[in-house]
């Protein structure tokens, strides 16, 4: 467990901007002796905070935690049936709960199934650090739907991507 964790982004379920530290009780200890060592412009915001406890009462009330695991497991599934099927263009799918990345063997490979998928009205992007994988990142109430239209769109991406890199020469490079 770290002794001090930052939240932010989503925290308000994306009505306004928040952000929070938590810590171990240790470490909060210098805090207690002195709560002035630190400030902020913006901290205690009564809207954003109101806005956070609101979407924490609706993660926990919609189950969304154990909705994002179930969901984010049908994704993989199906991404993972889809390596199967096009071994020479994903190497590897991985996630956890509904943030999933997929590994392909090139990056231009990624970037054609990226622009395939926006044909398809789905969104991806690459991740920061490695422009052979995207991430796919949907919301914590995606439909079982809207799971398989996007599995449906993706094997479309791909096998229109695998055909523009069917030749041998793709190998090479």
């Amino acid at each position: 467990a770290p002794d001090l964790m930052t939240l932010a982004k989503a925290l308000s379920g994306g009505v306004v901007p928040i952000g929070a530290v938590m810590g171990t009780a240790d470490v909060w200890e210098v805090w207690q002796e002195n709560p002035l060592i630190h400030s902020s412009t913006f901290g205690g915001n009564p809207l954003a905070c109101a806005a956070g406890l609101a979407a924490i009462d609706v993660i926990i009330e919609e189950n969304l935690v154990e909705r994002a695991q179930q969901q984010g497991d049908k994704i993989r599934d199906g991404l993972r049936g889809l390596q199967e099927k096009f071994p020479r263009c994903i190497n590897e799918v991985r996630g956890v709960g509904l943030m999933i990345g997929i590994e392909f063997t090139h990056a231009d490979i990624a970037g054609l199934v990226i622009a395939g998928l926006a044909q398809r009205d789905v969104l991806a992007a690459y991740t920061l650090n490695n422009p052979t994988v995207i991430r796919l990142e949907p919301p914590l109430i995606i439909s079982d739907e809207q799971v398989q239209t996007s599995l449906q769109a993706f094997e479309e991406s791909v096998a229109q991507t695998a055909l523009l890199v069917a030749d041998e020469s793709w190998d090479e490079e």
